[in-house]
Protein backbone atom coordinates (compact mmCIF):
# COMPACT_ATOMS: atom_id res chain seq x y z
CA UNK A 1 0.00 0.00 0.00
CA UNK A 2 2.82 2.38 0.88
CA UNK A 3 4.49 1.67 -2.47
CA UNK A 4 1.27 2.36 -4.34
CA UNK A 5 0.75 5.56 -2.36
CA UNK A 6 4.26 6.76 -3.14
CA UNK A 7 3.75 5.94 -6.82
CA UNK A 8 0.49 7.91 -6.93
CA UNK A 9 2.17 10.84 -5.18
CA UNK A 10 5.09 10.85 -7.65
CA UNK A 11 2.70 10.72 -10.62
CA UNK A 12 0.60 13.56 -9.20
CA UNK A 13 3.67 15.77 -8.67
CA UNK A 14 4.90 14.98 -12.17
CA UNK A 15 1.53 15.99 -13.64
CA UNK A 16 1.65 19.30 -11.80
CA UNK A 17 5.16 20.03 -13.06
CA UNK A 18 4.26 19.22 -16.66
CA UNK A 19 1.09 21.34 -16.68
CA UNK A 20 2.34 24.30 -14.64
CA UNK A 21 4.69 27.28 -15.15
CA UNK A 22 7.37 25.28 -16.99
CA UNK A 23 4.99 24.74 -19.90
CA UNK A 24 3.92 28.39 -20.03
CA UNK A 25 7.49 29.54 -19.58
CA UNK A 26 9.06 27.51 -22.38
CA UNK A 27 6.61 26.16 -24.94
CA UNK A 28 4.26 29.14 -25.17
CA UNK A 29 6.78 31.94 -25.79
CA UNK A 30 7.37 32.75 -29.47
CA UNK A 31 10.56 34.80 -29.97
CA UNK A 32 10.80 36.72 -33.23
CA UNK A 33 13.78 38.62 -34.59
CA UNK A 34 12.31 41.92 -35.75
CA UNK A 35 14.98 44.12 -37.31
CA UNK A 36 15.51 47.75 -36.27
CA UNK A 37 14.01 49.45 -33.24
CA UNK A 38 10.29 50.07 -33.66
CA UNK A 39 9.77 53.80 -34.14
CA UNK A 40 6.28 53.84 -32.62
CA UNK A 41 3.34 51.66 -31.60
CA UNK A 42 0.85 54.31 -32.65
CA UNK A 43 -0.94 52.62 -35.59
CA UNK A 44 -1.51 55.90 -37.38
CA UNK A 45 2.10 57.09 -37.13
CA UNK A 46 4.24 54.04 -37.87
CA UNK A 47 6.47 53.84 -40.92
CA UNK A 48 8.65 50.72 -40.88
CA UNK A 49 8.09 47.00 -41.40
CA UNK A 50 9.22 46.19 -37.85
CA UNK A 51 6.46 48.29 -36.30
CA UNK A 52 3.85 46.87 -38.68
CA UNK A 53 4.80 43.33 -37.62
CA UNK A 54 4.05 44.13 -33.98
CA UNK A 55 0.84 46.02 -34.72
CA UNK A 56 -0.64 43.12 -36.69
CA UNK A 57 -0.61 41.21 -33.39
CA UNK A 58 -1.89 44.09 -31.28
CA UNK A 59 -4.70 45.28 -33.55
CA UNK A 60 -7.24 43.95 -35.99
CA UNK A 61 -8.85 45.89 -38.81
CA UNK A 62 -12.20 45.47 -40.48
CA UNK A 63 -10.51 42.90 -42.71
CA UNK A 64 -7.83 40.46 -41.52
CA UNK A 65 -5.42 37.95 -43.06
CA UNK A 66 -4.98 34.24 -42.64
CA UNK A 67 -1.59 32.53 -42.22
CA UNK A 68 -1.24 32.55 -46.03
CA UNK A 69 -2.00 36.32 -46.17
CA UNK A 70 -5.33 35.66 -47.88
CA UNK A 71 -8.04 38.13 -46.87
CA UNK A 72 -10.69 37.04 -44.38
CA UNK A 73 -13.23 38.78 -42.13
CA UNK A 74 -11.69 40.64 -39.21
CA UNK A 75 -13.69 42.84 -36.87
CA UNK A 76 -16.21 43.03 -39.72
CA UNK A 77 -18.00 39.69 -39.95
CA UNK A 78 -19.47 40.62 -43.34
CA UNK A 79 -19.76 43.43 -45.89
CA UNK A 80 -21.54 44.36 -49.08
CA UNK A 81 -20.73 46.67 -51.98
CA UNK A 82 -23.11 48.95 -53.86
CA UNK A 83 -23.77 48.40 -57.57
CA UNK A 84 -21.68 51.47 -58.51
CA UNK A 85 -18.75 50.10 -56.41
CA UNK A 86 -18.55 53.36 -54.44
CA UNK A 87 -20.13 52.37 -51.11
CA UNK A 88 -18.94 49.60 -48.80
CA UNK A 89 -21.08 48.69 -45.80
CA UNK A 90 -19.45 46.64 -43.05
CA UNK A 91 -21.23 44.74 -40.29
CA UNK A 92 -19.11 44.44 -37.13
CA UNK A 93 -19.00 41.41 -34.84
CA UNK A 94 -21.16 41.67 -31.77
CA UNK A 95 -18.45 40.05 -29.63
CA UNK A 96 -15.54 42.25 -30.81
CA UNK A 97 -13.85 43.70 -27.70
CA UNK A 98 -10.98 45.96 -26.75
CA UNK A 99 -8.37 44.47 -24.44
CA UNK A 100 -10.01 46.22 -21.46
CA UNK A 101 -13.40 44.69 -22.27
CA UNK A 102 -15.03 47.67 -23.99
CA UNK A 103 -16.97 46.82 -27.16
CA UNK A 104 -15.30 47.69 -30.47
CA UNK A 105 -17.74 49.93 -32.32
CA UNK A 106 -18.09 51.49 -35.75
CA UNK A 107 -17.35 54.86 -34.17
CA UNK A 108 -13.93 53.56 -33.13
CA UNK A 109 -13.14 52.88 -36.79
CA UNK A 110 -14.52 56.26 -37.84
CA UNK A 111 -12.25 57.91 -35.27
CA UNK A 112 -9.22 55.93 -36.45
CA UNK A 113 -9.74 56.72 -40.13
CA UNK A 114 -10.33 60.41 -39.39
CA UNK A 115 -7.19 60.51 -37.28
CA UNK A 116 -5.11 59.01 -40.11
CA UNK A 117 -6.08 61.76 -42.57
CA UNK A 118 -6.02 64.61 -40.03
CA UNK A 119 -2.95 66.77 -40.89
CA UNK A 120 -2.30 67.30 -37.16
CA UNK A 121 -1.58 63.57 -36.75
CA UNK A 122 1.33 63.64 -39.18
CA UNK A 123 0.61 60.18 -40.57
CA UNK A 124 3.06 59.03 -43.24
CA UNK A 125 0.28 56.94 -44.76
CA UNK A 126 -2.48 59.52 -44.93
CA UNK A 127 -2.31 59.60 -48.73
CA UNK A 128 -3.07 55.89 -48.86
CA UNK A 129 -6.63 56.72 -47.82
CA UNK A 130 -7.09 59.10 -50.76
CA UNK A 131 -9.70 56.84 -52.42
CA UNK A 132 -12.14 57.63 -49.60
CA UNK A 133 -14.53 60.49 -50.33
CA UNK A 134 -13.12 63.90 -49.24
CA UNK A 135 -9.87 62.34 -47.94
CA UNK A 136 -7.61 64.47 -50.15
CA UNK A 137 -9.34 67.67 -49.11
CA UNK A 138 -8.97 66.71 -45.44
CA UNK A 139 -5.29 65.83 -45.89
CA UNK A 140 -4.73 69.18 -47.59
CA UNK A 141 -6.45 71.03 -44.72
CA UNK A 142 -9.34 72.20 -46.89
CA UNK A 143 -11.99 70.22 -45.00
CA UNK A 144 -12.21 69.08 -41.37
CA UNK A 145 -11.70 65.34 -40.62
CA UNK A 146 -15.41 65.05 -39.86
CA UNK A 147 -16.10 65.41 -43.60
CA UNK A 148 -14.26 62.18 -44.44
CA UNK A 149 -16.56 59.75 -46.21
CA UNK A 150 -16.96 57.32 -43.31
CA UNK A 151 -20.09 57.09 -41.13
CA UNK A 152 -21.56 54.83 -38.45
CA UNK A 153 -25.36 54.54 -38.72
CA UNK A 154 -25.29 52.34 -35.62
CA UNK A 155 -22.59 50.85 -33.34
CA UNK A 156 -22.19 47.75 -35.49
CA UNK A 157 -22.43 49.30 -38.97
CA UNK A 158 -19.66 51.21 -40.76
CA UNK A 159 -20.14 52.81 -44.17
CA UNK A 160 -17.18 53.87 -46.36
CA UNK A 161 -17.91 56.03 -49.40
CA UNK A 162 -15.32 56.22 -52.18
CA UNK A 163 -14.62 58.88 -54.78
CA UNK A 164 -13.97 56.19 -57.40
CA UNK A 165 -13.91 52.41 -57.73
CA UNK A 166 -11.10 50.99 -55.59
CA UNK A 167 -10.63 47.27 -56.25
CA UNK A 168 -7.90 46.99 -53.61
CA UNK A 169 -9.93 48.56 -50.77
CA UNK A 170 -10.36 45.34 -48.79
CA UNK A 171 -6.61 44.68 -48.93
CA UNK A 172 -5.96 48.25 -47.82
CA UNK A 173 -8.18 47.76 -44.76
CA UNK A 174 -5.63 45.32 -43.32
CA UNK A 175 -3.14 48.19 -42.97
CA UNK A 176 -2.40 49.89 -39.65
CA UNK A 177 -3.55 53.29 -40.92
CA UNK A 178 -7.11 51.94 -40.99
CA UNK A 179 -7.10 50.45 -37.47
CA UNK A 180 -9.64 51.67 -34.91
CA UNK A 181 -8.68 53.81 -31.97
CA UNK A 182 -9.74 53.32 -28.34
CA UNK A 183 -11.17 56.78 -27.84
CA UNK A 184 -11.19 56.89 -24.00
CA UNK A 185 -7.46 56.04 -23.92
CA UNK A 186 -6.74 58.73 -26.49
CA UNK A 187 -8.71 61.25 -24.48
CA UNK A 188 -6.94 60.31 -21.25
CA UNK A 189 -3.35 59.94 -22.43
CA UNK A 190 -3.12 61.92 -25.65
CA UNK A 191 0.04 61.16 -27.62
CA UNK A 192 1.23 58.80 -24.85
CA UNK A 193 -1.64 56.32 -25.33
CA UNK A 194 0.59 53.74 -27.09
CA UNK A 195 2.83 53.10 -24.07
CA UNK A 196 2.89 49.95 -21.89
CA UNK A 197 0.22 50.16 -19.22
CA UNK A 198 -1.79 52.59 -21.34
CA UNK A 199 -2.25 50.95 -24.74
CA UNK A 200 -5.68 49.38 -25.23
CA UNK A 201 -5.75 47.25 -28.38
CA UNK A 202 -8.29 45.01 -30.08
CA UNK A 203 -6.13 42.24 -31.57
CA UNK A 204 -5.17 38.77 -30.41
CA UNK A 205 -2.47 40.24 -28.13
CA UNK A 206 -2.00 43.13 -25.75
CA UNK A 207 1.14 45.09 -24.91
CA UNK A 208 2.96 43.86 -21.80
CA UNK A 209 6.42 45.42 -21.99
CA UNK A 210 8.63 47.55 -24.20
CA UNK A 211 12.36 47.93 -23.59
CA UNK A 212 13.86 50.38 -26.09
CA UNK A 213 16.68 48.92 -28.22
CA UNK A 214 15.94 45.49 -26.79
CA UNK A 215 12.49 43.94 -27.13
CA UNK A 216 8.71 44.23 -27.05
CA UNK A 217 6.67 41.63 -25.18
CA UNK A 218 3.04 40.89 -26.00
CA UNK A 219 0.68 38.65 -24.04
CA UNK A 220 -2.44 36.86 -25.17
CA UNK A 221 -5.57 39.03 -25.09
CA UNK A 222 -8.31 36.93 -23.45
CA UNK A 223 -10.96 39.39 -24.64
CA UNK A 224 -10.15 38.99 -28.32
CA UNK A 225 -13.23 37.65 -30.11
CA UNK A 226 -11.39 34.56 -31.44
CA UNK A 227 -9.15 33.97 -28.41
CA UNK A 228 -10.16 30.31 -28.27
CA UNK A 229 -8.14 29.72 -31.45
CA UNK A 230 -5.04 31.69 -30.43
CA UNK A 231 -2.13 29.28 -30.10
CA UNK A 232 0.66 31.30 -28.46
CA UNK A 233 0.59 32.81 -24.97
CA UNK A 234 3.55 35.21 -25.17
CA UNK A 235 5.20 36.84 -28.21
CA UNK A 236 8.54 38.62 -27.93
CA UNK A 237 9.82 40.87 -30.73
CA UNK A 238 13.57 41.34 -30.40
CA UNK A 239 15.55 44.13 -32.07
CA UNK A 240 18.06 42.53 -34.44
CA UNK A 241 19.99 45.08 -36.51
CA UNK A 242 23.18 42.98 -36.28
CA UNK A 243 22.41 39.98 -38.50
CA UNK A 244 25.43 37.97 -37.36
CA UNK A 245 24.39 38.33 -33.72
CA UNK A 246 20.84 37.36 -34.65
CA UNK A 247 22.14 34.27 -36.45
CA UNK A 248 24.15 33.25 -33.40
CA UNK A 249 21.13 33.72 -31.14
CA UNK A 250 19.01 31.52 -33.41
CA UNK A 251 21.62 28.76 -33.39
CA UNK A 252 21.81 29.04 -29.60
CA UNK A 253 18.04 28.52 -29.35
CA UNK A 254 17.33 32.08 -28.20
CA UNK A 255 15.14 32.91 -31.22
CA UNK A 256 12.38 30.97 -32.98
CA UNK A 257 12.77 32.87 -36.21
CA UNK A 258 15.05 35.51 -37.62
CA UNK A 259 14.28 38.78 -39.33
CA UNK A 260 16.79 37.96 -42.09
CA UNK A 261 20.04 36.07 -42.53
CA UNK A 262 23.55 37.47 -43.07
CA UNK A 263 24.47 37.26 -46.75
CA UNK A 264 27.92 35.85 -45.99
CA UNK A 265 26.34 32.88 -44.21
CA UNK A 266 23.80 32.06 -46.96
CA UNK A 267 25.76 29.23 -48.64
CA UNK A 268 26.47 27.54 -45.29
CA UNK A 269 22.86 27.93 -44.17
CA UNK A 270 21.47 26.43 -47.38
CA UNK A 271 23.81 23.47 -47.07
CA UNK A 272 23.51 22.84 -43.34
CA UNK A 273 20.10 24.17 -42.24
CA UNK A 274 17.70 23.25 -45.08
CA UNK A 275 14.79 22.58 -42.73
CA UNK A 276 15.10 25.97 -41.03
CA UNK A 277 15.88 28.05 -44.12
CA UNK A 278 12.78 29.70 -45.67
CA UNK A 279 12.99 31.52 -49.02
CA UNK A 280 9.91 33.09 -50.63
CA UNK A 281 8.91 35.67 -53.22
CA UNK A 282 8.18 39.01 -51.56
CA UNK A 283 6.15 42.00 -52.72
CA UNK A 284 8.93 44.54 -52.32
CA UNK A 285 11.70 46.52 -54.03
CA UNK A 286 15.13 47.60 -52.77
CA UNK A 287 16.15 50.93 -54.26
CA UNK A 288 18.18 54.11 -53.86
CA UNK A 289 16.41 57.44 -53.74
CA UNK A 290 17.76 60.72 -55.11
CA UNK A 291 17.18 63.94 -53.18
CA UNK A 292 15.71 66.08 -55.96
CA UNK A 293 15.33 69.18 -53.80
CA UNK A 294 19.02 70.17 -53.97
CA UNK A 295 22.20 69.69 -56.03
CA UNK A 296 23.72 67.63 -57.46
CA UNK A 297 20.56 65.74 -58.51
CA UNK A 298 18.04 68.54 -58.74
CA UNK A 299 17.34 69.21 -62.44
CA UNK A 300 20.11 66.81 -63.38
CA UNK A 301 18.55 63.74 -65.07
CA UNK A 302 21.75 62.88 -66.92
CA UNK A 303 23.70 62.32 -63.71
CA UNK A 304 20.84 60.29 -62.25
CA UNK A 305 20.69 58.09 -65.34
CA UNK A 306 24.47 57.69 -65.46
CA UNK A 307 24.56 56.39 -61.89
CA UNK A 308 21.61 54.10 -62.60
CA UNK A 309 23.26 52.55 -65.67
CA UNK A 310 26.62 52.05 -63.93
CA UNK A 311 25.16 49.59 -61.40
CA UNK A 312 25.56 45.91 -62.23
CA UNK A 313 22.42 44.47 -60.63
CA UNK A 314 23.33 40.90 -61.53
CA UNK A 315 26.55 41.18 -59.51
CA UNK A 316 24.63 42.67 -56.57
CA UNK A 317 22.08 39.85 -56.59
CA UNK A 318 24.37 36.91 -57.33
CA UNK A 319 27.73 37.87 -55.81
CA UNK A 320 27.10 40.45 -53.08
CA UNK A 321 23.89 38.95 -51.69
CA UNK A 322 23.38 35.58 -53.34
CA UNK A 323 20.07 34.77 -51.68
CA UNK A 324 17.64 34.68 -54.60
CA UNK A 325 17.03 38.38 -55.14
CA UNK A 326 15.98 39.43 -58.67
CA UNK A 327 17.64 42.36 -60.50
CA UNK A 328 15.12 45.19 -60.81
CA UNK A 329 14.60 46.75 -64.22
CA UNK A 330 11.19 48.11 -63.22
CA UNK A 331 9.48 49.68 -60.21
CA UNK A 332 6.55 47.31 -59.62
CA UNK A 333 7.59 43.85 -58.33
CA UNK A 334 6.66 40.69 -60.22
CA UNK A 335 3.62 38.98 -58.75
CA UNK A 336 1.70 42.22 -58.26
CA UNK A 337 -1.94 41.49 -58.99
CA UNK A 338 -3.28 42.71 -62.33
CA UNK A 339 -0.26 44.79 -63.39
CA UNK A 340 1.57 44.85 -66.72
CA UNK A 341 5.15 45.81 -65.92
CA UNK A 342 6.78 48.75 -67.70
CA UNK A 343 10.44 47.83 -68.18
CA UNK A 344 13.18 50.46 -68.15
CA UNK A 345 14.61 51.51 -71.51
CA UNK A 346 17.92 49.93 -70.55
CA UNK A 347 16.38 46.59 -69.61
CA UNK A 348 18.23 43.79 -71.38
CA UNK A 349 21.13 45.93 -72.58
CA UNK A 350 24.56 44.25 -72.63
CA UNK A 351 26.80 45.47 -69.83
CA UNK A 352 29.12 47.22 -72.31
CA UNK A 353 26.24 49.24 -73.75
CA UNK A 354 25.05 50.32 -70.30
CA UNK A 355 28.53 51.47 -69.31
CA UNK A 356 29.12 53.35 -72.56
CA UNK A 357 25.83 55.22 -72.14
CA UNK A 358 26.60 55.90 -68.46
CA UNK A 359 29.97 57.46 -69.34
CA UNK A 360 28.43 59.57 -72.11
CA UNK A 361 25.74 60.96 -69.81
CA UNK A 362 28.21 61.51 -66.97
CA UNK A 363 30.40 63.62 -69.28
CA UNK A 364 27.42 65.55 -70.63
CA UNK A 365 26.41 66.32 -67.04
CA UNK A 366 29.74 68.18 -66.74
CA UNK A 367 31.95 65.69 -64.87
CA UNK A 368 35.48 64.62 -65.80
CA UNK A 369 38.31 62.64 -64.15
CA UNK A 370 39.71 65.95 -62.92
CA UNK A 371 36.29 67.15 -61.80
CA UNK A 372 34.45 64.08 -60.51
CA UNK A 373 31.01 64.04 -59.00
CA UNK A 374 31.04 63.81 -55.21
CA UNK A 375 28.13 61.84 -53.80
CA UNK A 376 27.08 61.07 -50.25
CA UNK A 377 25.27 57.74 -49.89
CA UNK A 378 23.18 57.24 -46.76
CA UNK A 379 22.12 53.83 -45.41
CA UNK A 380 20.80 52.57 -42.09
CA UNK A 381 22.67 50.13 -39.85
CA UNK A 382 22.48 46.65 -41.37
CA UNK A 383 25.18 44.30 -42.62
CA UNK A 384 23.55 43.69 -46.01
CA UNK A 385 22.88 47.40 -46.62
CA UNK A 386 26.56 48.07 -45.97
CA UNK A 387 27.63 45.34 -48.39
CA UNK A 388 25.38 46.68 -51.15
CA UNK A 389 26.42 50.30 -50.55
CA UNK A 390 30.11 49.37 -50.61
CA UNK A 391 29.70 47.45 -53.87
CA UNK A 392 27.73 50.21 -55.61
CA UNK A 393 30.17 52.89 -54.45
CA UNK A 394 32.97 50.81 -55.98
CA UNK A 395 31.06 50.49 -59.27
CA UNK A 396 30.46 54.24 -59.45
CA UNK A 397 34.13 54.87 -58.73
CA UNK A 398 35.47 52.25 -61.15
CA UNK A 399 33.27 52.98 -64.14
CA UNK A 400 32.63 56.71 -63.79
CA UNK A 401 35.20 58.08 -61.34
CA UNK A 402 32.59 59.23 -58.80
CA UNK A 403 33.88 59.99 -55.30
CA UNK A 404 31.42 58.39 -52.88
CA UNK A 405 31.18 58.97 -49.14
CA UNK A 406 29.25 56.27 -47.27
CA UNK A 407 27.19 57.47 -44.31
CA UNK A 408 25.75 54.96 -41.84
CA UNK A 409 23.05 56.00 -39.36
CA UNK A 410 20.88 54.22 -36.80
CA UNK A 411 17.30 53.63 -38.02
CA UNK A 412 15.48 56.55 -36.37
CA UNK A 413 18.21 59.07 -37.21
CA UNK A 414 18.35 57.74 -40.77
CA UNK A 415 14.58 58.21 -41.20
CA UNK A 416 14.84 61.76 -39.93
CA UNK A 417 17.72 62.55 -42.30
CA UNK A 418 15.70 61.24 -45.26
CA UNK A 419 12.66 63.29 -44.37
CA UNK A 420 14.51 66.56 -43.73
CA UNK A 421 16.34 66.44 -47.09
CA UNK A 422 18.72 69.15 -45.85
CA UNK A 423 21.94 67.20 -46.42
CA UNK A 424 20.92 63.87 -47.94
CA UNK A 425 21.98 63.22 -51.55
CA UNK A 426 21.37 59.51 -52.19
CA UNK A 427 19.68 57.26 -49.65
CA UNK A 428 19.12 53.53 -49.31
CA UNK A 429 15.45 52.55 -49.19
CA UNK A 430 13.07 49.68 -49.60
CA UNK A 431 9.35 49.52 -50.13
CA UNK A 432 7.08 46.62 -49.27
CA UNK A 433 3.55 46.65 -50.67
CA UNK A 434 0.93 47.40 -48.04
CA UNK A 435 -1.55 45.53 -50.20
CA UNK A 436 -1.20 43.57 -53.44
CA UNK A 437 -1.82 46.27 -56.02
CA UNK A 438 0.46 48.48 -58.13
CA UNK A 439 -0.96 51.61 -56.50
CA UNK A 440 0.79 50.70 -53.24
CA UNK A 441 4.12 51.31 -55.01
CA UNK A 442 3.17 54.14 -57.35
CA UNK A 443 1.45 56.37 -54.82
CA UNK A 444 4.51 56.85 -52.56
CA UNK A 445 6.10 59.02 -55.28
CA UNK A 446 3.10 61.29 -55.67
CA UNK A 447 3.72 64.98 -55.03
CA UNK A 448 3.26 65.70 -51.35
CA UNK A 449 2.98 62.07 -50.25
CA UNK A 450 4.19 61.63 -46.68
CA UNK A 451 6.69 58.95 -47.73
CA UNK A 452 8.03 60.69 -50.84
CA UNK A 453 11.49 61.43 -49.46
CA UNK A 454 12.92 62.12 -52.91
CA UNK A 455 10.95 65.35 -53.37
CA UNK A 456 9.81 64.12 -56.80
CA UNK A 457 6.95 66.29 -58.08
CA UNK A 458 5.44 65.64 -61.49
CA UNK A 459 1.99 66.90 -62.48
CA UNK A 460 1.75 64.45 -65.35
CA UNK A 461 2.61 61.54 -63.03
CA UNK A 462 0.07 62.69 -60.46
CA UNK A 463 -2.54 63.05 -63.22
CA UNK A 464 -1.96 59.46 -64.36
CA UNK A 465 -2.52 58.17 -60.85
CA UNK A 466 -5.63 60.33 -60.49
CA UNK A 467 -7.03 58.82 -63.70
CA UNK A 468 -6.26 55.31 -62.47
CA UNK A 469 -7.96 56.06 -59.14
CA UNK A 470 -11.22 57.11 -60.82
CA UNK A 471 -11.24 54.41 -63.51
CA UNK A 472 -13.91 51.70 -63.20
CA UNK A 473 -12.65 49.64 -66.14
CA UNK A 474 -9.82 47.40 -64.77
CA UNK A 475 -8.12 47.16 -68.17
CA UNK A 476 -8.04 50.93 -68.60
CA UNK A 477 -6.94 51.37 -64.98
CA UNK A 478 -4.02 49.04 -65.59
CA UNK A 479 -3.03 51.10 -68.65
CA UNK A 480 -2.87 54.31 -66.60
CA UNK A 481 -0.66 52.63 -64.00
CA UNK A 482 1.54 51.14 -66.71
CA UNK A 483 2.08 54.65 -68.09
CA UNK A 484 2.83 55.99 -64.61
CA UNK A 485 5.49 53.34 -64.03
CA UNK A 486 7.02 54.08 -67.43
CA UNK A 487 7.28 57.76 -66.54
CA UNK A 488 9.00 56.96 -63.25
CA UNK A 489 11.57 54.89 -65.08
CA UNK A 490 12.18 57.79 -67.46
CA UNK A 491 12.39 60.52 -64.78
CA UNK A 492 14.38 58.33 -62.34
CA UNK A 493 13.74 59.92 -58.96
CA UNK A 494 14.80 56.47 -57.71
CA UNK A 495 17.22 53.73 -58.76
CA UNK A 496 15.57 50.28 -58.79
CA UNK A 497 18.20 47.78 -57.62
CA UNK A 498 16.55 44.44 -56.84
CA UNK A 499 13.25 42.83 -55.98
CA UNK A 500 13.11 41.32 -52.54
CA UNK A 501 12.71 37.76 -51.46
CA UNK A 502 12.13 36.87 -47.83
CA UNK A 503 14.89 34.78 -46.38
CA UNK A 504 14.92 33.78 -42.75
CA UNK A 505 15.41 30.91 -40.40
CA UNK A 506 12.36 29.38 -38.68
CA UNK A 507 12.68 26.80 -35.94
CA UNK A 508 11.12 23.40 -36.70
CA UNK A 509 9.17 23.71 -33.45
CA UNK A 510 7.11 26.56 -34.95
CA UNK A 511 3.99 25.11 -36.54
CA UNK A 512 1.57 27.06 -38.73
CA UNK A 513 4.20 29.26 -40.40
CA UNK A 514 3.38 29.79 -44.07
CA UNK A 515 5.52 31.67 -46.58
CA UNK A 516 3.56 34.24 -48.58
CA UNK A 517 4.16 37.18 -50.92
CA UNK A 518 3.21 39.73 -48.23
CA UNK A 519 5.47 38.16 -45.57
CA UNK A 520 2.70 38.61 -43.01
CA UNK A 521 2.67 36.03 -40.22
CA UNK A 522 0.10 36.76 -37.47
CA UNK A 523 1.29 35.07 -34.29
CA UNK A 524 -2.17 33.82 -33.35
CA UNK A 525 -2.02 31.16 -36.08
CA UNK A 526 1.26 29.70 -34.79
CA UNK A 527 1.78 26.77 -32.46
CA UNK A 528 4.93 25.61 -30.68
CA UNK A 529 5.92 21.95 -30.65
CA UNK A 530 8.43 20.89 -28.04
Amino acid sequence: MKTQFRLRLVLALLAILLSGPALAGSQSILRKGNGPEVESLDPHKIEGVSAANVLRDLYEGLVAEGPDAQLRPGVAESWNVSDDLLTYTFRLRENARWSNGDPVTADDFVAGLRRSVDPSTGSHYAQMLAPIENAVAVIDGKLPPEKLGVTSPDPRTLVIRLKGPTPYLLGMLVHASTYPIHRPSMAQYGSQFAQPGKLVSNGAYRLKERVVQSHITLERNPRYWDDANTGIEIVQYLNTEDLNSEFKRFRAGELDWTYEIPAAQAPWIRANMPNEYKLHTYLGIYYYGFNLSRPPFKNNPKLRRALTLAIDRKVICEKVLGMGEQPADAWIPPGTTGHRTARAQWSGWPREQSLAEARRLYAEAGYTPDKPARVELLYNTHENHKKVATAIAAMWKQWLGVDVVLVNQEWKVYLQSRRLKSTTQVFRAGWIGDYNDASSFLEILQSGHGLNDTGYASKSYDDLLAKAASEADPVRREEWMHEAEAQLLEDLPVIPIYFYVTKRLVSPRVKGWSGNIMDHHPSRFMRLDG
